[in-house]
């Protein structure tokens, strides 16, 4: 079964291994035949301040939020790739997410179970591809794996895409050409999948 699949690069570098790997992965979706729309965090245009301590009299989001927000509609199956950088994600990335995903856009406070505001883009599945220098023995035992549940549990789980799965590609900056070949192979085959059964 196909599925609308769209693949945001979270990396605000024009040219990056995160950039390789979010068209990777979408070279292997098209080629598993499946719908794909592809979003580079370097080409969007955008204040990546929120600015202020409240909702209320938010910036108006320019056209290249827009589009994020349309394309996370339209999709199926949400693919975020990111750089783990000081333990979070970059700036820009985090700005993406403080101004586009307003109440109303992303969720409903209005109606609310167990405190919380109801999710909008439910039916949703996510992938996120973390790379990082942190080996991922010392992430998890040190940190707890602290940004993998933040952006599965804390950003697309709170809007409602669920399950969001983690690959974690760690010593990214020491890593072979061999590797990055086989990390490659790795990104491209889960995207021919269109992550079935996620």
């Amino acid at each position: 079964m196909t599925k609308r699949i769209y693949v945001l690069n979270g990396h605000p570098g024009e040219a990056s291994l995160c950039r390789s790997l979010a068209e990777g992965y979408a070279a292997g979706a098209k080629e598993g035949g499946h719908e794909v729309r592809a979003t580079h965090l370097h080409d969007l245009r955008f204040d990546p301040d929120f600015g202020q301590g409240s909702y209320r009299g938010a910036k108006a989001l320019e056209p290249d939020l827009e589009a994020v927000l349309a394309d996370i509609e339209w999709c199926e199956h949400l693919v975020l790739v990111t750089p783990m950088w000081w333990g979070g994600v970059p700036a820009k990335l985090k700005g993406l997410m403080d101004r586009a995903l307003l109440p109303g856009r992303a969720f409903d406070p209005r109606n609310k179970r167990l405190g919380l505001p109801t999710p909008i883009f439910r039916g949703r599945t996510g992938r996120v591809i973390v790379t990082s220098d942190t080996p991922g023995l010392w992430l998890r035992l040190a940190y707890g794996n602290a940004l993998f549940k933040q952006l599965r549990g804390q950003v697309l789980g709170f809007i409602g895409i669920r399950p969001s799965r983690v690959t974690h590609l760690s010593m990214a900056n020491e890593a072979s050409d061999a590797k990055k070949q086989r990390w490659f192979e790795k990104v491209g085959a889960l995207g021919a999948l269109g992550e079935r059964g996620a």
